[in-house]
């Protein structure tokens, strides 16, 4: 967060001869302390997602305090202009019309040309165990807007009657046959269909449960940012990192998500489609 910043020489205290001193120096203190409240509120109203009102005032409560020194002001606003430039990036990331392009053809060329394989899936879930073939979960997505993704159903339909839980590595709620599609991301291709709507991107930051968005966003700084763009159905995460279900696995993965949304190149995209593909056939990364 920025703050003013002042030098008490910078005042001309003689102008403020008739209350005296010490009326002076109280009167130069309130306004001082007016002009960084002010500074301070407006840029953190500038910086706030539409979506999440109450962000600003977090935002006002990382000012320093007036008494603080030239080097901690200069180490927040640092962190607050690094920050800009990362939501700068992000939102040109999300208004990208050749971005958009490359999702939309991605998306269809998905359900296309995985249709058969689709279908089949379908009937194998269903002999399998009992329950729907597609599993849609509350996500959070752009802007932190709730979205409802949908996927194959890889677990036994009683999953989660105890609440929700981070999915582990070797989960015993898995089926037989989410096994196979958890192995080779094939349980992800019905997101294709919130690409399509807008909802998700090809590539971006893997959307998080509103569950954990909330103990992520206590737990570790800056959390949110991931969600200045569309979550994606993979990510440079998901491709770089194990399977992660822990809060210290979601610490390495923003360091990943962040890092993409700086680089973010349509070009960059590509290679992580298909660097997707490697790990899909070769059961590397995360979920």
């Amino acid at each position: 967060m920025g703050a003013a910043d002042w030098d008490a020489a910078d005042w001309d205290v003689a102008e403020w001869g008739f209350l005296g001193w010490a009326g002076a120096c109280a009167a130069t203190a309130i306004a001082a302390g007016l002009v960084f409240l002010a500074a301070g509120l407006f840029r953190a109203l500038r910086r706030a997602p539409a979506a999440k009102p109450g962000f600003a005032l977090e935002r006002l409560a990382e000012a320093p305090p007036p008494r603080a020194s030239p080097a901690r002001r200069a180490s927040i606003r640092s962190a607050s202009d690094a920050a800009d430039a990362l939501l700068a990036k992000a939102e040109r990331a999300t208004a990208s019309r050749a971005k958009r392009a490359l999702d939309v053809a991605a998306a269809l060329a998905l359900l296309v040309l995985f249709a058969p394989l689709i279908a089949l899936a379908a009937v194998l879930i269903r002999l399998d165990s009992p329950g729907p073939v597609l599993y849609r979960q509350r996500r959070v997505g752009l802007h932190g807007r709730v979205f409802q993704m949908l996927k194959l159903r890889t677990m036994t339909a009683d999953a989660e009657k105890e609440g929700p839980c981070w999915a582990a590595q070797n989960d015993g709620r898995v089926t037989r046959v989410g096994r196979i599609l958890r192995k080779t991301r094939f349980d992800e291709i019905p997101q294709a269909i919130n690409v399509l709507r807008g909802e998700m991107s090809m590539v971006g930051p893997r959307p998080e449960r509103p569950e954990f968005v909330r103990l992520l966003e206590r737990e570790i700084p800056d959390y949110r940012l991931r969600h200045a763009v569309r979550p994606g159905l993979t990510g440079w995460a998901q491709v770089k990192y194990v399977y992660g279900a822990s809060v210290e696995d979601a610490r390495v993965k923003l360091r990943f998500d962040l890092d993409y949304i700086r680089r973010f190149a349509v070009r960059f995209d590509v290679v992580i489609l298909l660097m997707t593909v490697r790990v899909a056939l070769f059961g590397l990364g995360s979920r």
